[in-house]
């Protein structure tokens, strides 16, 4: 939902290798144990394999102020692979002929630029040019204050077109608010009902819904980033993200969902085959997700501190998800280790050493660094120990030490070497390195 700073690299490499018939719970635990005994990682995984449950666990808290441990009930939001669900009932919509994919948005949303040539399936695969609103500046101070439907309408088309409908593929959270709208007025109830009456209740969904203001006592997880200690976010106003990123679920329930939609329990073969087909990026509500030879489909999920992934692997009838509500490490590596032991790959158990850098070596690195092959500026400050980083009009994110002047951000993969003397940068990510100069 959230969008980032940093691309989060996709989990593919080339090679060739089975399934492997026993599963190695022994060292995925070890794996786990390591990431918990580092702070590293709060949240759940769970793997299926012909429907059945082979793999599940959870570590960290759902409340850390109050030191209440998570459990395999724990309720995580997902934030965008609710798009997944949304997509679902739009096809359900147009399997009953409540909806047609052709049909455009004019007589919904008047008041959107191009309403009267981007049709539904544009909403659907990213292809509307509809700008999404997440993208704004502006965005996270109003985030945490609920909103209308009408005021989520005016912000949507406040915020314009950035391209011809059709012309190309870009992300916009604005998209599925916007289906979302549709839905509701296509089948005259609320989008929770829908969600509960064609998806939920009939595949016993019992820890998935549309989200509201989180409760602790209900088992629901806050969400936290690591600075020093688990430091609790901010929390996104589930009347802005709806359809698009408001639902909460389990990792067990996303494997059970996965399982389910790929097995056609939820769609005819026609609809789940135009969600797989891939324009641009996008296909409806998926996407592919390469691991090494093989190819999956699923979503990504991020929210406030809120990270998730689900994935599908017809090769083995594999379900893979995973659910976090605080993450100092880059859950993409999480997801390689699983997705590994089930394919008979090697991985290694994650070592953490700690390099301590003294508040006067961190006030050294302080400033607003800007670069001439990327249009944006990074500002790094201090928050007691941590040295924080920010790009103009983003989320901040703490920066780790690794080494002298050298510092991560594990969760995006990102790398960065000063030299305080010279006041440079060089920011590091997925084989690809930029020079920053100090303003």
């Amino acid at each position: 939902m959230k969008k980032s700073l940093f691309t989060i690299l996709g989990i593919m490499i080339l090679g060739l290798h089975g399934l492997a018939q026993d599963f190695d719970r022994a060292k995925l635990d070890q794996y786990f144990d390591a990431l918990e005994a580092n702070n590293r990682f709060m949240g759940s995984v769970a793997v299926s394999r012909d429907g059945n449950i082979i793999y599940s666990r959870t570590l960290g808290f759902s409340d850390f102020e109050n030191q209440k441990k998570a459990d395999e009930h724990s309720k995580y939001r997902i934030g965008s692979i609710s798009k997944t669900f949304t997509a679902v009932l739009v096809l359900k919509a147009v399997e009953e002929k409540m909806l047609d994919l052709d049909q455009t948005i004019g007589r919904y949303f008047p008041a959107i630029k191009n309403a009267g040539l981007i049709t539904i399936e544009q909403l659907l695969r990213h292809r509307s040019g509809i700008h999404s609103f997440t993208d704004d500046p502006a965005y996270l101070t109003w985030n945490t204050q609920p909103k209308t439907a009408r005021e989520m309408i005016e912000i949507i088309a406040k915020g314009g077109s950035d391209f011809e409908p059709g012309s190309k593929s870009e992300y916009s959270n604005s998209n599925y608010v916007l289906l979302t709208f549709i839905l509701e007025e296509a089948f005259k109830k609320p989008y929770a009902v829908l969600l509960e009456e064609y998806i939920t209740k009939p595949l016993g969904l019992a820890e998935t819904a549309l989200g509201s203001k989180i409760n602790p006592s209900g088992n629901e997880c806050k969400s936290y980033r690591f600075q020093d200690t688990w430091k609790v976010e901010p929390e996104t106003d589930i009347s802005i993200p709806l359809g698009a990123g408001g639902i909460v679920s389990t990792a067990a329930d996303l494997t059970r969902f996965s399982d389910a939609l790929f097995g056609g329990r939820l769609l005819g073969s026609q609809s789940l085959d135009m969600m797989k087909t891939i324009i641009g990026q996008f296909g409806m509500g998926l996407f592919q997700i390469p691991f090494y030879d093989r190819t999956g489909y699923g979503h990504t999920g991020g929210i406030d501190g809120f990270s998730s992934v689900f994935a599908f692997f017809g090769d083995g009838n594999i379900s893979y998800a995973l659910t976090s509500n605080g993450t100092n490490f880059n859950n993409n590596n999480i997801s390689i280790a699983v997705l590994s032991v089930l394919y008979n790959r090697p991985y290694d158990i994650p070592v953490f050493s700690a390099y301590h850098v003294s508040p006067e070596e961190l006030d050294s690195y302080l400033g607003v660094y800007v670069s001439a092959r990327i249009p944006i500026k990074i500002t790094i400050t201090r928050e007691n120990n941590t040295l924080i980083g920010q790009g103009t009009g983003q989320p901040s994110f703490p920066l780790e030490p690794s080494g002298k002047d050298v510092f991560k951000f594990d969760q995006a993969g990102v790398v960065m070497e000063f030299n305080p003397a010279n006041g440079t940068m060089i920011l590091k990510q997925g084989g690809g390195q930029f020079e920053f100069k100090r303003e």
